[in-house]
């Protein structure tokens, strides 16, 4: 358009010098005047059409301006329903994990022919059997689940043997008395776990803590004379 413009000025220029010397003819003067008239046009045209595209470019800009707005509203709307399923996700696990419904353990004393009977003496027991029931659990998951038991002699030491190793519970990492495993069908089911342990045990009260699916199940103690 600068061009166009540029050359208007300088066809009038030369116009009206030829004027002022006499020089030009009628035919010349009409011709003049035509081209004249088309620079004007083109000039207005192209003026017009510069405006118009400044216009598209301030609305380009504001829907740019829009986009980049609703894009930061969508990001913020999609981490926080990330973040919502990550909640509704751990509440899930947490809502599906077994517990324990009721739960105790007894000391027992087994002969060399096998036979056992309970016992509360310390210096008789090198057994335990856990009981426990499930508590009823409509969105567990029916089958196996590993359960793996923590036991806590008197004076707070957790007691582990050479089978013993580590399991995450509560977010932490553990390690384990013993480790076995239950076939939950939520009914109701009594289950029983029996601990052979090589070592004398001692007077005092031992706590025996279960976990399963990854949380605490529950706990239980006995205590010894």
């Amino acid at each position: 358009m600068q061009a166009k413009n540029d050359s208007l000025r300088a066809k009038i220029k030369v116009l009206r010098g030829e004027l002022a010397k006499g020089k030009l003819t009628a035919e010349e003067l009409s011709k003049a005047q035509e081209d004249v008239k088309q620079l004007r046009y083109f000039v207005t045209k192209y003026t017009a059409d510069i405006e118009e595209l400044r216009k598209e470019n301030v609305s380009l800009a504001t829907e740019r301006d829009t986009l980049k707005t609703n894009l930061t509203t969508v990001s913020a709307k999609a981490t926080d329903l990330e973040k919502q399923n990550r909640d509704l996700n751990t509440k899930v696990q947490v809502a599906s994990a077994i517990k324990v419904g009721a739960a105790s353990v007894v000391g027992y004393k087994v002969k060399k022919n096998g036979k056992e009977s309970d016992e509360t003496k310390a210096k008789n027991v090198n057994k335990l059997k856990i009981n426990f029931t499930v508590a009823s659990n409509a969105v567990a998951t029916k089958g196996s689940h590993d359960i793996f038991i923590r036991i806590i002699d008197p004076i707070g030491n957790l007691i582990t043997t050479n089978d013993s190793g580590t399991f995450n519970a509560d977010s932490r990492d553990l390690q384990y008395t013993y480790k076995t495993s239950i076939d939950y069908k939520d009914d109701g089911a009594n289950y029983t776990v029996d601990w052979m342990y090589a070592e004398p045990f001692q007077k005092g009260t031992y706590t025996v803590l279960l976990y399963a699916d990854g949380y605490t199940m529950g706990k239980t103690s006995v205590t010894f004379k």
